[in-house]
């Protein structure tokens, strides 16, 4: 009897589960087309997604992209929502197809350009800037470029002015400072080459 009971609440969880992701994801694109995110089709939400566009700035997501932004519904933990910004006049913040994100944040000054079937783990922080905009002694943003198939782990941090190359993989909690060549397993901080992958 308790099998029988299990099943029939699992099922109704299941259900309501994805009714709210429907409506979310609806509510959501239409939102996005409203503020003049570029969004291709078949993109879905779960839970709310943050999204800030500058003014004349271009945020573009091809299709069949995923963003999870419900704490229950990854089970390695995600702390927070996605949040996607872009924070100056003329920035571009570009998302290839069939990717994936987990409670990443980006946030974009001048350029961030994502590939092709990326799979972003959660907590992933992406930006092309150091966030010290007023001082000196640093220097300003610089754009960041992340290419096919490329898969970051739970908690990377990609910083200004790095390219990773495609079909790489980022192991958790590392720290990309430098260009990541294409085909590698690299981690640490900050991040280095551990072994070439075959392609």
């Amino acid at each position: 009897m308790s099998k029988i009971i299990n099943k029939t609440f699992n099922k109704i969880n299941f259900i309501r589960f994805y009714i709210l992701n429907y409506l979310i994801s609806t509510i959501e694109c239409g939102y996005l087309k409203l503020i003049g995110v570029e969004l291709g089709n078949n993109c879905s939400f779960r839970g709310w997604t943050s999204f800030k566009k500058a003014n004349d700035s271009i945020i573009k997501i091809d299709e069949n992209c995923r963003f999870n932004s419900r704490t229950t519904s990854n089970r390695i933990g995600i702390r927070h929502k996605c949040m996607l910004t872009t924070f100056e006049k003329d920035a571009v913040l570009q998302i290839g197809s069939n990717s994936g994100f987990s409670g990443v944040s980006i946030g974009c000054f001048i350029k961030i350009v994502i590939g092709n079937n990326v799979k972003v783990g959660a907590n992933v922080l992406i930006t092309d800037s150091d966030w010290h905009l007023d001082d000196p002694r640093v220097s300003g943003p610089k754009p960041v470029f992340i290419g096919d198939n490329v898969w970051l782990g739970y908690g990377v941090v990609v910083m200004k002015g790095v390219t990773i190359g495609e079909n790489s993989i980022i192991g958790i909690n590392s720290v990309v400072t430098k260009d990541i060549p294409a085909n590698v397993l690299a981690a640490g901080n900050p991040c280095k080459v551990i072994k070439e992958m075959k392609s």
